[in-house]
């Protein structure tokens, strides 16, 4: 008709949930997972080429944005922040990830996009229009309290009247077992019954623990068991989905691989007087990043050595590349090369063998050891630490001891969790950070619509993208 205006039409969207399973690779899909392999037959499945570090806040960042650790900031799960002269691991706020996230990119497309983000990390302050994430609660008394951050506000007092408090210490520690994702299942399932969004984001952990506990054992009983345990969530995450008319995609942010032993890079550097510490009550020793003329923080296979004279660079360079069980030592040209660039990574990035990982010890005797070392303590200790997965095996009655000590905090006693080991790093048989050798022992990911899924791997930049597509295809 003549003289009538031409209105862009909106694309047609359609709904998808997005399941991050931890640690799921093309090698433990089989017998014990038949959700995930229906999944995958009935549509398609690939490797996914992730970044470096393969570690969870800087891939889940590269997922949600599409750039590389030098776009977005997260260049591991923390770092030593510069303005503040200290190490700071396990952050929440979404504005220290820079970038357009995949919610932000949708809204642009059809303002009647909605998001909900359950459980992915940098989930507090974010634009996505529903979101959850562990938040502990930590009283005047010394306690910490399971608890859960959520937005908006009214959505937290809603799952704790369905759910019961979230249960923190299942999601990370010594107990850390199905508990956790079974939580963050049902609560996903709810937002999607009661909100219904346009994209739901999952992500359900329990595969990580005995894969860094046990390694990547197909034939051990106990991980068959994560596997059945973490496909039936799967399956019940699927089904509703296939039941509302949603599109589902599964991915995973890196594969775990077999573990021997760690690095004590820290150590190596404190002995080399690079380190400075500060002595505390009971001559306990405390990292003194901003006073140390070099330090590592240590992340799984992955430590940003930070060095504060450059002319001290080479001398330290050569220091770490002498380490058994270090394979490289990237400079600028090496960070640059692997997408870590960044003003937060260190001067040099260390990368370990397949078989190690860098502990963060900077102690040279455990009578000076932290308090906090021994404790499941995420926040205080200047790098990661697998062994908060283990009860100490040479305490007495540890889980007795343990539940003793819980049960007197109840009472409002302060009483420290002291029951993680110092000494045994050959308890950890299973890591990450480094790419995979094997693809198959990578990050993957599966999706209902093979359409959308081109030859060859997936590009984890590529994933935001990806899931755009399942949604406006």
């Amino acid at each position: 008709m003549q003289g009538q205006a031409n209105f862009p039409t909106l694309p047609v969207m359609n709904k998808v949930l997005v399941i991050l399973v931890v640690g799921l690779s093309p090698r433990l899909l089989g017998s014990n997972t038949p959700q995930l392999q229906k999944l995958a037959a009935g549509g398609g499945l690939r490797p996914m080429n992730t970044v470096t570090p393969a570690v969870t806040c800087a891939v889940q960042s590269t997922l949600v944005t599409g750039l590389p650790p030098s776009g977005h900031g997260a260049v591991a799960n923390g770092w030593f922040f510069r303005d503040l002269s200290e190490v700071l691991l396990w952050r929440q706020p979404n504005q220290l990830v820079a970038g357009e996230k995949v919610w932000d990119a949708g809204r642009a497309r059809d303002p009647e996009f909605t998001c909900a983000k359950m459980f992915w990390w940098y989930n507090m302050y974010s634009t996505a229009d529903w979101s959850a994430t562990p938040r502990p609660m930590y009283p005047a008394d010394g306690r910490k309290i399971p608890d859960h951050y959520a937005h908006p506000p009214e959505l937290h007092d809603e799952l704790d009247a369905r759910l019961g408090p979230f249960p923190l210490f299942r999601f990370w520690g010594p107990l850390a077992d199905i508990t956790s994702s079974d939580w963050i299942a049902k609560a996903t399932l709810h937002v999607m019954k009661t909100r219904d969004p346009t994209l739901t984001l999952t992500y359900l952990p329990h595969l990580d623990y005995n894969l860094q506990r046990l390694g990547p054992d197909l034939n051990h009983p106990r991980l068959q068991q994560d596997l059945r345990e973490v496909d039936a969530l799967c399956g019940h995450l699927i089904t509703f989905a296939e039941r509302t008319g949603r599109r589902v995609v599964v991915v995973s942010e890196y594969g775990i691989t077999p573990a021997r032993d760690a690095v004590h890079i820290n150590r190596a550097l404190r002995e080399a007087g690079l380190i400075a510490v500060r002595r505390e009550e009971h001559g306990r020793e405390i990292l003194d990043a901003g006073a140390s003329r070099a330090f590592a923080m240590a992340d799984h296979q992955i430590a940003h050595v930070y060095v504060k004279d450059p002319a001290q660079v080479a001398e330290v360079r050569a220091l770490i590349e002498a380490l058994d069980g270090v394979e490289a030592v990237w400079g600028e040209g090496g960070k640059r090369a692997n997408g870590l660039d960044h003003p937060r990574s260190g001067e040099l990035i260390a990368v370990a063998r397949p078989d190690r990982w860098f502990s963060y010890y900077y102690w040279l005797d455990d009578a000076k050891a932290p308090d906090f070392a021994r404790t499941v303590d995420i926040h205080r200790k200047p790098g990661y630490d697998p062994l908060e997965l283990f009860l100490d095996p040479d305490m007495p009655f540890a889980k007795l001891r343990t539940a003793w000590k819980l049960a007197k905090r109840r009472l409002g006693q302060r009483q420290l969790l002291d029951v993680i080991s110092l000494r045994d790093t050959g308890l950890v048989k299973g890591t990450h950070g480094r790419v995979t050798d094997d693809p198959d022992d990578g990050p993957l990911v599966i999706s209902s619509a093979p359409g959308l899924l081109r030859e060859g791997p997936v590009e984890a930049t590529a994933f935001k993208q990806l899931v755009l597509d399942h949604i406006f295809d």
